[in-house]
């Protein structure tokens, strides 16, 4: 298997970790949740000297996929995901803007592709798996390399902490189900990226997280 590498670029005032997954060898990669700040995405990726694939989507909060229609038109590729249960969320992150009061520049997305529970994703002979995790947001989906032992977790898990539930279709129930029947099965092993902060181990999180205690 030929290197995964992963590149973070923070964008917004959320300081959300928008990432950039590629192949160092093949230099073929995606870019994860580009929450804002397309152009800043898009110098990050020419420094990066790839070429994107897909935009990968895990959930549609305006912090993760306001960007995502500008980073589209910049780089001519598709937006994949989330599950078609954020419909709702993608059709409204100019108003989720507004009650924010975040500066203009984030739009209303349309992905080209919904993904479900069971399928996969792939660049350069990287497949992810994806799985529905529904809780922080009702169509939130996550990625996992099963032969990296790597996830993107988005908005789901944290070092530390887990997503927030008391935004628009948030259920705290509901996300803790979601990583207990989707996360914590991938393994102890596996290190993930996420959302916001510094990535982690399950395992880590397993033993030390307050929220899963």
């Amino acid at each position: 298997m030929t290197r995964l590498n992963a590149r973070i670029v923070p964008v917004t005032p959320f300081q959300q970790n928008c990432c950039i997954l590629f192949d160092a060898d093949e230099k073929v990669g995606v870019v994860v949740d580009p929450g804002g700040d397309a152009d800043q995405i898009f110098a990050a990726v020419k420094e990066t000297g790839i070429a994107v694939k897909e935009i990968w989507l895990t959930h549609g909060h305006l912090d993760h996929a306001g960007g995502a229609m500008d980073l589209k038109a910049l780089l001519g590729v598709d937006i994949v995901g989330p599950h078609r249960d954020d419909a709702l969320l993608l059709a409204s992150i100019e108003e989720q803007a507004t009650m924010f009061g975040v500066p203009g520049g984030m739009k209303n997305c349309t992905p080209d592709r919904w993904l479900e529970e069971g399928e996969t994703v792939s660049f350069a002979g990287h497949t992810f798996e994806v799985y529905h995790t529904p809780g922080h947001a009702p169509g939130h989906v996550i990625f996992f390399h099963r032969a990296a032992r790597f996830a993107h977790l988005g908005d789901v898990l944290f070092a530390g902490s887990i997503g927030r539930t008391d935004l628009l279709g948030g259920d705290h129930a509901t996300l803790l189900a979601s990583i207990r029947d989707k996360v914590m099965p991938l393994g102890d092993d596996v290190g993930f990226l996420c959302g916001h902060g510094p990535g982690s181990r399950i395992g880590d999180e397993r033993r030390t997280n307050p929220f899963l205690q």
